[in-house]
């Protein structure tokens, strides 16, 4: 007999947190009282740049000083939704030297801390959850993908409505994906006065990016099998 196991529909904070420092293009470096904006060209993204190990005895022996550091990365919703921030990351930690943006080598932090704020709250992820995370195969193409599906599929989204339960309120006035990650879709459904946003997970989470098309097939192939009628179907 198998031993019951709850399926995984969404990313944890740390695969969330690890997803936002993969695809970052830019982050802010706070140190010594300065405001740097770093943008990252190279396409290696934070962790190309910087090297987080633990703290230790020996990783500052014979240094005179520490320099504390914060990094803070933003993460934007790639569509046109309302309120298009959807999470912001704060890593703390120090410095054996001031932080120098065109510096060719990677730079080594000791790790101090890592905060994700959402939609969800606050959460705090340790540093061996961080490495011990996979970076989502999605992350670095799920805004191409996002825009791709609103620019040049938008029939597509009315089609994912008839997966929502329960059903859409009648004064849903628009309907956008607002995220995409290993796991499913995100949908953000906008009202008058506000908005939710609800999560249809693929049928098995995507390990490689080349999956990722057929998932969403099948999402949409279990949306034409629905009756689910709407005001926005077309």
């Amino acid at each position: 007999m198998r031993p019951f196991t709850t399926r995984v529909t969404r990313p944890t904070p740390a695969e969330r947190l690890r997803s936002i420092l993969a695809a970052a293009h830019s982050m802010t470096v706070v140190s010594d009282g300065v405001h740097q904006e770093v943008h990252l060209l190279d396409g290696t993204g934070p962790m190309g740049h910087i090297h987080l190990h633990d703290p230790s005895e020996e990783s500052h022996a014979g240094q005179s000083a520490r320099i504390p550091v914060r990094l803070e990365f933003t993460d934007i919703a790639p569509t046109p939704v309302r309120e298009r921030l959807r999470a912001r990351v704060t890593l703390t930690g120090l410095l054996a030297a001031p932080y120098e943006p065109e510096a060719a080598s990677s730079i080594c932090m000791e790790f101090g801390q890592a905060l994700l704020e959402d939609a969800e709250g606050r959460s705090y992820v340790t540093l061996e959850e961080l490495h011990g995370t996979d970076i989502d195969p999605m992350a670095s193409c799920e805004a191409s993908m996002l825009t791709h599906l609103v620019d040049g599929h938008s029939e597509l989204v009315p089609l994912l409505l008839r997966l929502v339960r329960p059903r859409p309120e009648r004064d849903m006035v628009r309907a956008l994906p607002v995220a995409l990650d290993r796991y499913g879709i995100t949908l953000r459904l906008e009202h008058p006065t506000g908005h939710q946003d609800v999560r249809l997970p693929f049928p098995t989470p995507v390990t490689d990016i080349d999956q990722a098309g057929p998932r969403m097939h099948a999402l949409l192939a279990a949306a034409r099998r629905s009756s689910h009628p709407n005001s926005l179907l077309t």
